[in-house]
């Protein structure tokens, strides 16, 4: 391997998870898992399930949803052993997510070491909100694939990354499906069952869930179910007996709502609280892996589980795993310039600041300006002493003077041009290194797609990144 991966635990505490008994998973929530070893696992008879999930994104988003998956599996895989039960990793793909400005763009490292972004395509401002089950990925998607095609650096893995990406994004396919059939293409192998909890036959599995949830009010005065109305996906509140969307305004009772989640199930959804509780239901959860935003507001669902689903229990919250991925290019500019990943989370400018002051020699400045004052003042008293001899001979000192000067000019343009070519070359090892490290000014793992790295290393990368997520999660 020409890397290094380094694990960068998270501050955020879990909890550890405890045996449940097993249980099996209804045919209707079956139908969501896309089919593999995970699904064959799930089907065969009682078993335990280890959670995690994240809306889709172009090219399967940044690093960290693949982080998710891998830290879902080795946990899964370790309290399997633990338990001597069967225990499987589930990936939920939150397709109902609207923000669909979340979900357009990936970003990934160049030929050149800069960082590059794509971006699928803008939605209008008023326009509707749907659930990116809903978005097609389009024409623009091969448009996005093309520019990932010509900006990459060429390598023996490039066309395989490349086919991968394309048999998943294409424009036929919504953005949901691309990114469920891209992470079970690359996981499903490792015994994810990657889980598309929008789809039909699980979304009516959950409708009593959900519509459970219209019953209870959150501190900001809404419901925690949404719902496909006039102006996309709306959360709803409660107001004299009935129901209002909050953007369009259109009013619901109670047997509406019903009749929806009979007739159209996928058009009712639970925000982000109520979605751990509907999960604990659909499936015998015993853990769920999230990253520091989740592991925040997972506390605030408990009351959700005593309101709509009595007698389920919750599941244990378990941090994800966190690194980053160190090439041999950026870690050689580590060791040169003596720097540890903090170095680079400052100010921007500053460490750059630093080491090209640390770059330049000391006291070159002091001795080209001592030089410079000693060739006058000894010049100038030998001219004195010539002219006292021999007047005709002090132009002849003045000219040799002027002549050392000249060189000693010559000298110092060289040193200066040595010095900005140093200093330029450490501008740009140092901008190339946070372009890999901390693009954008924000963490790798929350801004670069693993395909810029499956480009340059190919599978071998996935096996070392398995591994250390496997070693992070048995530690922590």
């Amino acid at each position: 391997m020409t890397l290094q991966i380094i694990t960068t635990p998270l501050a955020a505490r879990g909890t550890p998870p405890q045996r449940q008994v097993s249980r099996p998973v209804a045919p209707d929530v079956l139908a969501g898992v896309l089919p593999g070893p995970g699904r064959d696992r799930l089907a065969d008879g009682p078993v335990l399930a280890v959670t995690t999930g994240q809306q889709p994104g172009l090219f399967t988003g940044p690093l960290y949803t693949v982080h998710k998956a891998l830290s879902c599996i080795a946990l899964a895989q370790r309290l399997e052993q633990r338990w001597g039960t069967a225990v499987v990793p589930v990936f939920w793909v939150a397709g109902d997510d609207h923000d669909f400005r979340e979900a357009n763009h990936t970003s990934f490292i160049d030929a050149g070491g800069d960082v590059a972004d794509v971006v699928l395509r803008e939605r209008a401002a008023d326009a509707p909100q749907r659930p990116l089950w809903r978005e097609p990925c389009g024409p623009e998607a091969t448009q996005a694939l093309d520019r990932l095609a010509a900006a990459t650096p060429d390598s023996p893995f490039k066309a395989d990354t490349l086919a991968w990406l394309g048999r998943a994004y294409r424009g036929d396919r919504s953005l949901a499906d691309a990114c469920a059939d891209a992470l079970h293409a690359l996981l499903g192998p490792r015994g994810l069952a990657v889980f598309r909890a929008y789809d039909v036959a699980p979304k009516a599995a959950a409708a009593a869930t959900v519509l459970a949830g219209l019953d209870h009010t959150l501190p900001d005065g809404l419901t925690p179910v949404l719902l496909e109305a006039g102006a996309g996906r709306d959360r709803l509140r409660r107001e004299n007996g009935a129901f209002v969307a909050r953007r369009s305004g259109e009013r619901f009772t109670r047997d509406a709502l019903a009749r929806i989640a009979a007739s159209e199930p996928e058009r009712l959804s639970p925000n982000v609280l109520l979605r751990p509780v509907v999960e604990a239901v659909l499936l015998p959860t015993v853990a769920y892996v999230a990253g520091p935003a989740e592991l925040e507001y997972l506390p605030d669902a408990a009351p959700l589980y005593r309101a709509v689903a009595d007698g389920v229990t919750p599941q244990a919250p378990v941090p994800r795993w966190s690194g980053v991925i160190v090439e041999t290019r950026i870690a050689r500019v580590l060791a040169k310039h003596r720097l540890a990943l903090e170095d680079f989370s400052g100010t921007p400018g500053e460490l750059e600041g630093r080491l090209v002051r640390e770059s330049l020699p000391a006291g070159i400045a002091d001795a080209l300006t001592s030089a410079r004052g000693h060739l006058h003042g000894d010049f100038g008293a030998l001219a004195a002493a010539v002219a006292a001899v021999d007047p005709t001979l002090e132009r002849a000192v003045l000219g040799a003077r002027n002549a050392a000067l000249s060189g000693l000019g010559r000298v110092e343009r060289k040193v200066v041009a040595s010095l900005k070519r140093s200093r330029d070359t450490v501008l740009r090892q140092i901008t190339h290194a946070r372009a890999a490290l901390y693009p954008h000014g924000r963490p790798q793992e929350r801004v670069v797609t693993l395909a810029s790295f499956l480009v340059r290393h190919g599978p071998v990368l996935l096996d070392e990144l398995a591994a250390e997520v496997a070693r992070g999660m048995a530690a922590s």
